[in-house]
């Protein structure tokens, strides 16, 4: 398949503000460089960064008609948290609308806010790569930064925790596939420790 970003890059611009427009073009940085450390595919990488919010700036009853109508495998908690509907509608959008037929690319998206078990190497990379961009200033981001690059599964868990926690915070419910992410890498760090 061939990922034409340039043709997406201008949708994005007419659909986005101008801060979110940015934030994709630093995801899809982002996830173009761990593409390259981790033996994925960069162009395919950059495109599903690029994507990753294209339904964010939907009014949320687009959003959730796109929800709706996907066919997604969706839970209670996704549907009574209106700020994760963008990725499962953008998945849904970049399948229907832009044709998208490769798998990894769709499931990039509808999980790069919620995360689940068994990730993709692709999932993980936009996953993180949401998470790490140029634009993010939040607490400790530069020692999660560093984490991306020399430990990618330790980089995932960390990734999940904060989840929980922010989620916690903000008094928010937190979705199955999150928490089976989390006890996910958390089991498989504990297998290496153990062969080491």
């Amino acid at each position: 398949m061939l990922y034409n970003s340039e043709e997406k890059k201008k949708y994005l611009k007419e659909h986005l503000s101008q801060k979110r427009y940015q934030h994709s073009l630093n995801v899809a940085d982002e996830c173009r460089k761990l593409a390259k450390k981790y033996g994925e595919d960069p162009d395919k990488a950059y495109f599903a960064g690029l994507l990753h919010d294209v339904c964010k700036e939907l009014p949320f009853e687009e959003q959730r008609e796109l929800v709706l109508k996907s066919g997604f495998t969706v839970c209670r908690e996704e549907l009574e948290t209106r700020s994760l509907w963008h990725a499962i509608a953008g998945a849904y959008f970049v399948k229907n609308v832009f044709g998208v037929e490769d798998i990894d690319i769709i499931d990039s998206i509808r999980f790069h806010t919620v995360g689940r078990a068994g990730m993709a190497r692709l999932e993980e990379i936009v996953y993180l790569g949401d998470l790490v961009s140029a634009d993010r200033d939040y607490k400790d981001v530069d020692k999660m930064r560093k984490l991306v690059y020399s430990d990618l599964n330790h980089a995932m868990l960390e990734a999940f925790a904060f989840s929980v926690k922010s989620v916690v915070k903000k008094g928010g419910v937190i979705p199955a596939c999150t928490v089976e992410g989390y006890n996910f890498y958390t089991r498989l760090l504990r297998k290496i420790k153990t062969k080491d």
